[in-house]
């Protein structure tokens, strides 16, 4: 089996691939300080409460946004699962020409949704990601990496009103009966929510304007794409395990023969 590794800087979600099924997935916290055994415990412990023999495990493929984990998670999967990961940056085959001014600066998260975004719907397209950034990336028709654009999240968002706003609550994101509030809660609601679906659309919008490509598919992917997608006017569809995908992709077309 092939566990897939998207170390986020809130989440690590892991995915174990049965070929091209995705059979399991799970969620940690992102947390800078554990140590490789930690996090292979926590990886393995998983596994095993899920009934899978962790010697299964034949390859790992991991997408890291966070640089201080990156050697982290890599030794604790050497270490707790035996194999070599595959780690996405720089040297790895896309099959994506990237247009980026430089190419190293983009997120590997960001080329991993592109990849599977494209081998997917072969055209062009807008691929929005809810996760500690909210990111926009461009796909042209030919298959090219055009780039982006990146806003804060929204859990950053609400965390900064309750921080830097002394009479503001802690506030779950969450779709208000008005836009309209009549107290504090469902006014932050309306604004955060509301302030959300205006800023995908717009950006989304003006996006494919300047692409120029035609048609254009839109996809999200990410936590709380669900919630925004329901009332975004250009989100057509949500693919939840969109970077996972990417991650088995990219494994088995840099995949060295036996």
């Amino acid at each position: 089996m092939l566990l897939v590794l998207d170390v986020g800087n809130t989440n690590v979600t892991l995915g174990l691939y049965d070929g091209d099924k995705l059979t399991h997935h799970f969620r940690l916290q992102t947390v800078a300080g554990r140590t490789p055994d930690e996090y292979g415990l926590l990886m393995k412990n998983l596994l095993t409460h899920a009934g899978l023999p962790d010697g299964r495990v034949e390859g790992c493929a991991i997408s890291c946004v966070v640089p201080p984990i990156t050697g982290v998670v890599e030794e604790a999967v050497r270490n707790y699962f035996r194999v070599e990961p595959m780690t996405v940056g720089p040297g790895i085959k896309t099959g994506l020409p990237i247009l980026y001014e430089n190419p190293r600066e983009v997120g590997a998260d960001r080329i991993v949704n592109a990849v599977a975004g494209w081998e997917r719907f072969r055209c062009a397209l807008v691929i929005v990601d809810f996760g500690t950034a909210t990111t926009f990336d461009a796909v042209s028709a030919k298959g090219e990496y055009l780039g982006g654009a990146i806003s804060p999240g929204v859990g950053i968002s609400m965390d900064a009103l309750f921080r830097n706003a002394a009479k503001l609550p802690r506030v779950e994101f969450h779709k208000p009966p008005r836009v309209v509030g009549r107290n504090t809660v469902t006014s932050m609601q309306a604004g955060l929510f509301w302030g959300y679906v205006g800023l995908v659309d717009g950006v989304v919008e003006r996006m494919v304007q300047e692409m120029d490509q035609g048609k254009v598919k839109v996809i999200a992917t990410g936590g709380l794409a669900k919630q925004v997608s329901g009332e975004s006017r250009t989100i057509e569809l949500v693919d939840e395990f969109l970077t996972l995908e990417g991650l088995r992709i990219l494994f088995e077309r840099n995949r060295r023969p036996n």
